[in-house]
């Protein structure tokens, strides 16, 4: 028999709902997990078992008292919040010395969000500081390992949160994406990531991302369990003035509906012009080959952007740096790659920003328009294998760390730039045994063809079968 952190999530939720296992033995289960294997991992920055013990009675007492029918989709399962986003019952650092001790009196629409579809919070992720680097080491916290290889990174900037799924810690946990932050630990932990479009879910009670490029999301390691998270997070609030449409059914059903014959393009060029590593175009080989035996087509196309709106996005997350919510007095507390940032933000003129604001919709609309032909586009999610821990921040400079953290993720930005929903699934592995994730893209506002098509990677994949060897203690 499967251990209880084998589970999916969804398989998590029916043994629940089933009384095959109870909320308590859940939450007891990966709490113990956590503290066995958490040292190694460092996915986690704060734990809150007390309260995470308090919730999976009310949950069990909620079993007993209501047809099961009647239950939230993923009622009694553990996960975790990454900790960019704000929870009344534990602390919000942002990753950031400088916010250490931080409570906010509201918790953010994805915290309330998830609680309702039954969700057991263990705790918060690591991120980097206001998830601006590719890596999740803070001051406070060690950088998040691939549990593949514990002497990787588990990439960022929803590292933490890709180590603890892919660890057993959890079988989902949140993350969120402005420039790759839930797809690139997804490629490098082996699990699925879905970057939804923007706006299909809220980011309140903050103000949303005047640069439209910020998501909120979940880590699963499966499609099915995605396309449920999903269907939590929307479930609560929209995120876009205007909703974006949704499937007559559920997300989870998408998962199981036949999407038909598609024209997917491919490429393998990277938009900034950075080198790709052969074993991320290998995984594009792998899944194309996955696609056509699903019964799709797939055709070479040329890379639809260039290094123009990758400098553009460069100079708009440097803006976005600057606008990050440091303290008086407390700039001298943040790391040097955030100041460098945040220095290169606050030389940009308000006239400079709305002119980078408007040129970078424009080339957003020129991709989709170069694009507008196929049903899904499918590229790497990044452009090199997992990182060893400590590379991104080895030299010791910050702009070679952040030059290091661009050259990483060279296709991620584009999907939030235009706002289209990507998914990253694990779909090859390194002859070393590390994981390698490709991309799927689809229409503004797909993400059911996306999901359907993910599902059926996955099922001619085999990479369910496959699980990180973590040494017990």
């Amino acid at each position: 028999m499967a251990e209880l952190h084998e589970l999916s999530a969804l398989e998590q939720a029916a043994a629940v709902r089933s009384r095959t296992v109870s909320p308590v033995e859940l939450v007891d289960h990966h709490l113990d997990r956590i503290s066995r294997l958490d040292g190694l991992l460092h996915a986690f920055v704060t734990l809150t078992p007390e309260l995470a013990r308090e919730q999976a009675e009310e949950a069990e007492q909620a079993v007993m008292g209501t047809p099961a029918e009647e239950l939230p989709p993923l009622h009694g399962v553990p996960t975790a919040i990454k900790d960019l986003s704000i929870t009344r019952d534990a602390p919000t650092a942002f990753g950031s010395g400088a916010l250490v001790g931080f409570r906010s009196p509201l918790d953010a629409d994805v915290v309330t969000a998830l609680r309702r579809a039954g969700l057991i919070s263990l705790g918060k992720t690591a991120t980097p500081e206001f998830g601006l680097t590719a890596h999740s080491a803070t001051d406070f916290g060690a950088e998040p390992r691939t549990p593949w290889n514990l002497g990787y990174s588990a990439g960022g900037s929803s590292g933490g949160a890709g180590a603890a799924v892919a660890g057993g810690l959890v079988p989902i946990a949140q993350g969120s994406d402005a420039g790759g932050s839930i797809r690139i630990p997804a490629s490098v932990c082996g699990l699925v990531g879905l970057k939804s479009s923007w706006g299909r879910e809220s980011s309140g009670p903050t103000p949303p991302d005047p640069a439209q490029l910020a998501v909120r999301g979940v880590l699963t390691r499966t499609v099915r369990d995605t396309a449920a998270g999903l269907d939590a997070l929307v479930a609560y609030k929209s995120g876009g003035l205007a909703p974006l449409p949704r499937p007559a059914g559920s997300y989870l059903a998408e998962a199981d509906r036949d999407p038909g014959r598609l024209r997917i393009g491919r490429f393998t060029a990277a938009p900034n012009g950075a080198a790709v590593d052969p074993e991320c175009v290998r995984a594009v080989d792998v899944a194309t080959e996955l696609l056509v035996a699903a019964g799709h087509v797939v055709e070479e196309i040329e890379t639809p952007s260039g290094p123009a709106l990758t400098e553009l996005f460069v100079k708009v997350w440097a803006l976005k740096a600057a606008g990050a919510p440091v303290p008086a007095g407390k700039e001298s507390l943040l790391r040097p790659v955030t100041r460098m940032l945040r220095e290169r933000g606050a030389g940009i003129s308000g006239v400079e920003a709305f002119a980078l604001l408007a040129a970078m919709q424009g080339q957003a609309r020129a991709v989709i328009d170069r694009t507008a032909g196929y049903d899904l586009v499918l590229c790497p999610t990044l452009a090199l294998p997992p990182r060893p821990e400590g590379w991104f921040t080895e030299s010791g400079d910050p702009a070679e760390e952040f030059e290091r953290t661009m050259q990483f993720v060279a296709f991620t930005p584009l999907q939030n730039v235009t706002g289209q929903p990507a998914m990253s699934l694990p779909v090859h592995w390194t002859p070393e045994g590390l994981p390698v994730g490709v991309q799927l893209v689809g229409r503004v506002g797909d993400e059911a063809t996306l999901i359907s098509v993910a599902a059926q990677v996955e099922a001619g994949s085999g990479w369910l079968s496959r699980t990180a060897d973590l040494p017990e203690h």
